[in-house]
């Protein structure tokens, strides 16, 4: 197989984007510097969907991508109301940081425009990936 044909391969191309974009995502959340708390807050959440789109749609390939991309918008969106629940097993899980990162530590109304967002990119680049071709 090609380099050319490999590129052309979803799942390739899938795995590529997550292997780029999920390092990218873990900065964001120890990022300093300039529009530090935009990039802390707003940007992690576009690209956490972007995340989970390209996820569910490796582990379903079958699974149509508006599907993919609602279904993302849902689930996070149910992430995001519990950050208004403090049980004490989540404030334990919220206290590490893959916890703040997967399910978060507080509620905020404009996250949803970035989830919605970030679903939306997760959408085009699900659709611009399975229109190409192997050869």
């Amino acid at each position: 197989m090609s380099i050319k044909a490999l590129f052309k391969r979803p799942i390739f191309l899938k795995v590529l984007i997550l292997l780029s974009i999920t390092p990218l995502g873990f900065y964001t959340k120890i990022y300093r510097g300039p529009f530090q708390e935009w990039v802390n807050y707003s940007l992690c959440d576009f690209l956490y969907e972007i995340f989970w789109c390209l996820v569910i749609s490796i582990l379903f390939p079958r699974m149509k991508i508006i599907r993919i991309a609602i279904l993302v918008f849902i689930i996070t969106g149910m992430l995001e109301f519990m950050q208004l629940w403090h049980p004490p097993f989540l404030e334990i899980i919220r206290t590490t940081f893959m916890g703040r990162t997967f399910i978060g530590n507080h509620f905020m109304w404009s996250d949803f425009g970035y989830y919605a967002a970030g679903c939306v990119a997760g959408y085009y680049i699900l659709s611009a990936i399975n229109r190409l071709k192997p050869e």
